[in-house]
């Protein structure tokens, strides 16, 4: 078959498709944009897989070293390891762009792989690889209703950018990716410098009509690319089952969903009927009642009963009116010892959050195909199994990723510059109860936490979830804060975190078709009001970051030294840092400009480590008067040593101001002794004089000197009025420059 290749330019730049050139056997497209080129693949299983209530779809998003011309990894692994967070973060958006258009009755195992063949360093993969997925399912025979598309709008210096580069993204008041089909929105990921809704709606629009211009251009391919669907076995129960649950079971299960029990009380309750509702199905309708249907009958019950009841009724689980808030309580200094800790409840969700403050060099380290990088604040996010009552293995995947990475970009614009707080910052957040929301209390927990430790944040931020009812006529009902079965059987999942000022960080994911933009609109204005209402609880808690930090946190001194003397702080092969680390039990962090950061745990052990810095780093000047240790002598002089790895000389001349025979006569190794600095030469050797030291001498020693040496010229070296007769006139030259250079 032979390729073919179609462009189409998108913000400002061409971005291209080529078909039937690679991986013939899994519908593989290749979508170029700028030097970026992702390789994008679908295949499905043949058999329907048994058991679970879900359409098992994997996605994966793999960046390769290679694309960038780079390898990596330790001296003795150079293959790709796992994912990083990034392309975790990239696999998710693609999953939650192409699912919706799934039907969800499918149980064929179906994958989606896109790989980052090449990389240019300016264009982010993410884009061009949710085109390729699109175009791959969309001509392969797997049933798929798309296609779909996704761009990038930034907003930088008051003006809308259409897929920005990564130099145009850095600092840039809006980053927000958008994608879904032809007129509707299924999925948003935003980070922002608390911009406001009108704002946000206004990229919206933009973004919209460039969805729509990449969904024109992937139909004109697709209508020369198309091959049929196949048919898949559907979990499609019968309208003699449908209706059996609806008389026999639908009422009960109404009841037990709007009985205002406590979450695992319902659904303990929910769980029985469920299990009583297959027993007597698989009674009465044998084989056609199996498990995959049964299942799907049961969720498209409950769906029925929260949309039926929202729509029509305003009805919620909870009794709660659609713009209500569930009861808040804010707690801080929960924990002792942590260096800062805040708690945040939301009805039956409570998150804990902790904040760990370190030195510098305690970032993280990141080595991905975009290159080297470092991270100085990091937000994780924990949910174990037991915050829902279950039982389960440890540990995070996915989705605590995702949710980690969204708290953290709500978190990042409010964060001090390291200019201002020098500290490395990592907060963990702990699902302990789970009932909805729990990435949004984690942004409310996370922010008590870091004002309790002390860091100076700009402005309080929190977070809430929009959720969505809406029927096949298109009457909907928005629901603040939503939970439960709102959350597993709603519409749409809308995160919208920030502070009083505006926006930090949008995520939205739906399970029908898309959302339109004056949907979102209003959407957006709800959840302002909402997180208004947070933040005034947050405030009776903590109104603004402590003066102090923890007395348990380590205290970080700044210093600046001249960048000429880094390696005398650092010494050969790090002896002289390393004994100041051993000794002191500091930790010092240099870089390259010069700024020096010593980070303690206790005062003591911090003006130790800061004086001994100071010592080996200081700026001797002529004129300054020191204390110094004799440590060699020579025929000419004598050398002092002024401070760590720093040596000044002390000429006999200007050892007294009288005739020195011998320079032991005066010093000796190991005295200690004052000296004035004279000057320090062009080659930075520092001479010293003892005699010009004030005090030193009074008129009574010199006289009596002089008394007890009346021949001026007695001595064996020549003193200012002259050589010694005999001598050579250049040997006090001579002999003072064979001194060491320093």
């Amino acid at each position: 078959m032979k390729p073919t290749k179609y462009a189409l330019s998108i913000g400002g730049k061409e971005l291209s498709v080529e078909m039937d050139r690679f991986a013939h056997n899994a519908n593989g497209v290749a979508v170029r944009y700028g030097d970026t080129l992702v390789l994008a693949i679908s295949v499905m299983s043949k058999t329907p897989k048994e058991g679970g209530d879900f359409f098992p779809l994997t996605c994966d998003y793999e960046e390769k070293f290679y694309a960038a011309g780079r390898i990596s990894g330790s001296r003795f692994m150079k293959r790709e390891g796992r994912p990083t967070d990034e392309a975790i973060l990239s696999t998710r958006l693609i999953d939650r762009t192409i699912r919706p258009r799934f039907d969800p009755r499918m149980r064929n195992e179906t994958q989606v792989v896109t790989t980052v063949m090449a990389f240019d360093g300016k264009n982010d993969p993410d884009i061009p690889a949710l085109v390729g997925a699109s175009l791959s399912l969309a001509i392969s025979e797997i049933p798929w209703n798309g296609p779909v598309a996704g761009i990038r709008i930034g907003k930088k210096d008051g003006k809308l950018i259409v897929n920005p580069t990564y130099e145009e993204r850095e600092g840039a008041d809006l980053d927000l990716l958008v994608s879904g089909p032809e007129g509707k929105i299924n999925m948003i990921e935003s980070g922002a410098k608390e911009i406001e809704e009108g704002e946000i709606v206004e990229a919206l629009e933009l973004a919209e009509k460039e969805i729509h211009e990449l969904i024109q251009f992937q139909k004109a391919i697709i209508a020369e690319h198309t091959t049929g669907k196949v048919m898949v076995p559907l979990a499609e129960p019968s309208h003699e089952m449908t209706q059996f649950m609806k008389d026999d079971f639908e009422p009960r299960l109404e009841e037990i969903l709007y009985s205002g029990l406590k979450k695992l009380e319902k659904y303990a309750k929910r769980d029985e009927l469920e299990a009583e509702w297959k027993t007597r199905a698989t009674e009465m309708f044998g084989e056609a009642a199996g498990t995959n249907t049964l299942e799907h009958v049961f969720h498209e019950a409950v769906n029925d009963i929260v949309h039926r009841r929202a729509i029509a009724g305003n009805e919620r689980i909870d009794g709660r009116k659609m713009d209500e808030l569930r009861a808040l309580s804010a707690e801080v200094s929960v924990l002792p010892r942590v260096h800062g800790s805040g708690m945040f409840s939301r009805g039956e969700t409570q998150l804990l959050s902790i904040v760990t403050l370190g030195a510098p060099s305690e970032e993280q380290l990141f080595d991905t195909m975009e290159g080297e990088f470092k991270k100085r604040f990091m937000h994780h996010y924990n949910h174990p199994k037991y915050s829902t009552g279950e039982v389960g293995r440890m540990g995070g995947g996915r989705r605590e990723i995702g949710h980690g990475a969204l708290a953290e970009r709500a978190l990042e614009t409010v964060m001090p510059s390291r200019e201002e707080f020098p500290y490395t910052i990592r907060v963990v957040s702990e699902t302990l109860t789970s009932n909805g929301s729990t990435s949004m209390a984690a942004v409310t927990a996370a922010s008590l936490a870091l004002m309790d430790a002390g860091v100076p944040i700009k402005e309080p931020a929190t977070g809430i979830a929009m959720g969505l009812m809406m029927d096949g006529k298109g009457h909907y009902k928005i629901l603040t804060d939503i939970q439960g079965p709102e959350d597993h059987h709603g519409d749409m999942d809308l995160k919208v975190a920030g502070t009083k000022n505006g926006v930090n960080a949008l995520q939205m994911d739906v399970k029908i078709e898309g959302i339109t933009v004056p949907v979102l609109k209003e959407a957006l204005a709800q959840a302002k009001k909402a997180r208004l209402e947070i933040l005034e609880v947050m405030n009776q808690a903590i109104a603004e970051p402590r003066p102090e930090l923890s007395p348990t946190a380590p205290r970080i001194t700044t210093l600046k030294i001249n960048p000429d003397k880094i390696r005398d702080l650092i010494g050969p092969g790090g002896k002289v840092i390393n004994e100041i680390i051993d000794t002191t039990g500091a930790q010092i962090d240099i870089e390259d400009d010069g700024t020096v950061f010593v980070t303690a745990r206790s005062q003591d052990s911090s003006a130790e480590a800061i004086e001994w810095i100071k010592k080996i780093t200081r700026e001797i000047m002529p004129g300054e008067l020191l204390e110094g240790r004799v440590s060699r002598l020579f025929e000419f002089g004598a050398m002092v040593e002024v401070g760590p790895r720093q040596e000044g000389l002390v000429h006999i001349s200007e050892l007294a101001p009288y005739r020195v025979s011998r320079v032991t006569d005066i010093v000796n190794i190991g005295d200690v002794i004052p000296v004035k600095v004279k000057n320090i030469d062009d080659q930075g050797r520092i001479n010293l004089s003892l005699k010009d030291v004030p005090g030193r001498y009074s008129d009574e020693d010199v006289a009596a000197a002089k008394a007890a040496n009346p021949n001026p010229y007695a001595g064996r070296l020549e003193d200012d009025r002259g050589p010694r007769r005999g001598g050579s006139p250049t040997f006090r030259r001579e002999h003072h420059d064979r001194r060491p250079r320093h």
